[in-house]
């Protein structure tokens, strides 16, 4: 049985920047890309090793998107 090393699936490009310097376009695309792997991987049986991987990231992701939403509002 081989294994496969968790990290981003196919069609997950990882951002170049770390989330704190990307704009908000590139947030939402990073999003975007993570939520479509996730979809695509919870369709396979057995799961794809890279699952808790992505969910890990789509946190950090939401969590950025939250916390400059709490800024603007602040600010507004």
């Amino acid at each position: 049985m081989t294994t496969v090393a968790p990290g981003p699936a196919p069609g997950v490009q990882a951002p170049r920047h770390p989330l704190h310097a990307l704009a908000t376009f590139e947030l939402a695309d990073y999003r975007r890309q993570l939520e479509h792997a996730i979809r695509s991987c919870e369709q396979d049986l057995p799961p794809a090793p890279a699952l808790e991987h992505l969910r890990g990231a789509l946190a950090e992701v939401i969590a950025e998107q939250d916390d400059r939403a709490r800024i603007a509002a602040r600010n507004a």
